[in-house]
């Protein structure tokens, strides 16, 4: 079991048998990032017995006040398969949307590269990169961005977060090639600026995504 802080940031995930305390805390929600079923008993402390006369009225309240003392919440896994499916599909298709857009803002920026002088030339292949290569290795690197963010979705407690440091890594890593390649700093700089491009379009598309579709609350804290 997960707890769901009041800003909306992930908390502590909670094990077998661990207790916790609500009233007081910036705890808004709970949420079951398990594949099983998770079972939260909810305890309340005891009223203070207060001598009232017995009538209908006050018969009720003693009645209401026992039936809060110990509760429980049965949470459904928020992995479920219709639910979890769904929310695949559409974590892929805003991937998918979104990968055709980091390729055609890689292509055009390019372009503009290109007018301005630029020669996109490496001198170890002795090849110029053509404009099609720039989108195509832009929609192969999204394509794997978008499947680790699926695979998070699936398999962790913190899928946007772990995302994020994960993709701002990998782009990190991404720009050593190009400094290595032996190209004119012209050529050099616009290479990162388009990595730049394709992760400032990728990066905060699924990390939102992944926000919005791995929230499966179950219970609200009072």
């Amino acid at each position: 079991m997960q707890l769901e802080l009041r800003d909306g940031e992930p908390g502590p995930v909670l094990g077998r048998d661990a207790g916790f305390w609500l009233r007081g805390t910036g705890v808004r929600a709970l949420r079951n990032p398990g594949r099983c079923t998770a079972r939260v008993r909810i305890v309340t402390p005891r009223a203070r017995t207060v001598n009232t006369p017995r009538t209908p009225v006050t018969e009720w309240w003693r009645n209401d006040m026992n039936s809060m003392k110990n509760s429980e919440i049965v949470a459904g896994p928020a992995s479920g398969q219709t639910t979890h499916t769904h929310r695949l599909h559409g974590l892929a298709g805003t991937g998918f949307i979104a990968t055709l857009a980091a390729m055609a803002a890689t292509t055009l920026a390019a372009a503009l590269a290109q007018a301005v002088g630029v020669d996109f030339e490496i001198p170890d292949g002795g090849e110029t990169i053509p404009l099609a290569g720039f989108a195509v290795v832009t929609g192969f690197f999204s394509v794997v961005g978008i499947a680790i963010a699926v695979a998070l979705l699936r398999w962790s407690a913190r899928p946007a977060q772990r995302f994020l440091w994960t993709t701002v890594s990998l782009t990190a890593i991404s720009f050593v090639p190009p400094l290595l390649s032996g190209a004119n700093t012209a050529t050099i700089t616009a290479l990162l600026g388009l990595h730049l491009v394709a992760a400032t379009v990728m990066i905060p598309t699924l990390a939102r995504s992944l926000r919005t579709q791995g929230r499966g609350i179950v219970a609200h804290a009072a």
